[in-house]
């Protein structure tokens, strides 16, 4: 009587019927929504962290510029502090090779005068001795015995 077609056909218009009864299309297209709406939320949550992670990037690249800039500042400022260092350092050595150099000049004369007084002092004495010696075997009684005594303090007064 009736062909396969048909009979499929009705068992699909009663399926379809029963899920129409017992609301079925509802919940279909009520989980549609739902999803729908999650997915928009998710898209609307991911355009909001989107703009939340741009005006961070943009702060933290505000802030390494800032960073870049201070360091430039402080890199700059130390190279002036090391020439300044660099520049006094070289002034207190120059000073102090100076110094050591007006010390050492001042030794050497000192040590030079000391030494012509040394030199002047054991003339004189070698040559006090020399006129008490040649002087006391050509002069003799108390002539010699008053110049000896007279010239050696000439002497040794004119030297000292």
């Amino acid at each position: 009587m009736f062909e396969a077609e048909f009979w499929v056909a009705v068992a699909f218009v009663l399926f379809v019927g029963v899920l129409g009864y017992f609301g079925v299309h509802k919940l279909l297209l009520k989980g549609v929504d739902d999803r729908r709406d999650r997915i928009k939320a998710e898209l609307d949550e991911a355009r909001r962290l989107k703009s939340e992670a741009q005006a961070l990037l943009a702060q933290y690249e505000r802030k390494q510029q800032e960073a870049e800039r201070e360091a430039q500042a402080i890199v700059a400022s130390a190279k002036v502090e090391a020439e300044r260092m660099a520049a006094e350092a070289a002034a207190k050595i120059e000073d102090f090779v100076a110094r050591r150099t007006k010390m050492a000049e001042d030794k050497i004369a000192q040590a030079e005068a000391q030494a012509l007084a040394d030199v002047r002092s054991a003339a004189a004495e070698a040559a006090v001795a020399a006129a008490e010696t040649i002087l006391t075997r050509s002069v003799k009684d108390k002539i010699a015995d008053d110049l000896i005594t007279k010239g050696i303090a000439d002497l040794k007064g004119k030297f000292n």
